[in-house]
């Protein structure tokens, strides 16, 4: 399923802070946004998942859902979201709860995907027992458990450690090159986004309008392997942001 963009605006009463958004987003790749803060990125996030609705434009699904998708828009969120009262298998069969499987159906998803995200020791274990990096696993789990058309991710790995962050994103294009999926991979961070993106969107300061989108057609698994290059794509990507981000940073320091 393919996501198609068109003319989108958006305004916060008197404040806009997009306008004239138009993006595909293609089945099966990871498109990253990117841009100084306060450019509407994580807005742009919400508008998808529809969790607001557009001040204009539009924004419309091309196709249809994978097979035995439960939810086609799905959340992966910096703070992990994890209910500290439930195991890890808990957390991951709450978002089952509310559809009409068997409790065998519900625990050969679970299973599934803890083995998918490298976690099946560690199903019975509470959230206070793992590390950051575990339980953000158990978050993209929860995720994969329903099998979405597109994953919305905002700024999954700016709560963990620089080693930490380095081993999520393996894990991740680990998983995509095993079963791609879809993404929109909100982050400030541009080595994760030469990492992870086949297409990076620069938005400019508010109200963010996209100034380029870059395309990466190196294979993510070769990524690692690929330092130079993708260092000279992220000098680019940064010479596109670092005046509005030293200018979005002073109005934010004016606000």
């Amino acid at each position: 399923m393919d996501l198609h963009i068109v003319g989108l605006n958006h305004r916060y009463g008197d404040m806009p802070v997009l306008d004239g958004i138009d993006l595909r987003i293609e089945s099966g790749r990871i498109v990253c946004l990117i841009g100084p803060s306060g450019c509407g990125k994580s807005t742009l996030l919400r508008l998808i998942g529809g969790l607001e609705q557009p001040t204009d434009g539009a924004i419309g699904q091309i196709g249809e859902p994978p097979d035995g998708c439960l939810n086609p828009l799905t959340y992966i969120f910096q703070d992990f979201a994890l209910l500290p009262w439930r195991t890890a298998r808990g957390n991951i069969s709450l978002v089952l709860e509310d559809h009409d499987l068997s409790e065998r159906e519900t625990g050969r998803i679970v299973d599934d995907v803890l083995a998918r995200t490298d976690l099946s020791d560690f199903g019975n274990a509470f959230p206070r027992q793992l590390s950051g990096g575990m339980k953000q696993r158990v978050a993209i789990a929860r995720a994969l458990a329903v099998n979405p058309a597109v994953l919305l991710m905002d700024e999954p790995l700016s709560a963990l450690d620089g080693q930490t962050r380095a081993l999520l994103m393996d894990d991740l294009i680990g998983l995509w090159t095993r079963e791609p999926f879809t993404a929109v991979y909100v982050t400030h961070n541009l080595q994760e986004a030469v990492r992870l993106g086949h297409k990076i969107v620069v938005l400019s300061r508010r109200p963010g309008r996209i100034r380029d989108q870059v395309a990466i057609n190196m294979p993510l698994e070769d990524r690692p392997d690929a330092v130079a290059e993708l260092a000279q794509t992220q000098r680019y990507l940064w010479e596109l942001l670092r005046e509005e981000a030293q200018a979005a940073d002073r109005e934010l320091a004016d606000a």
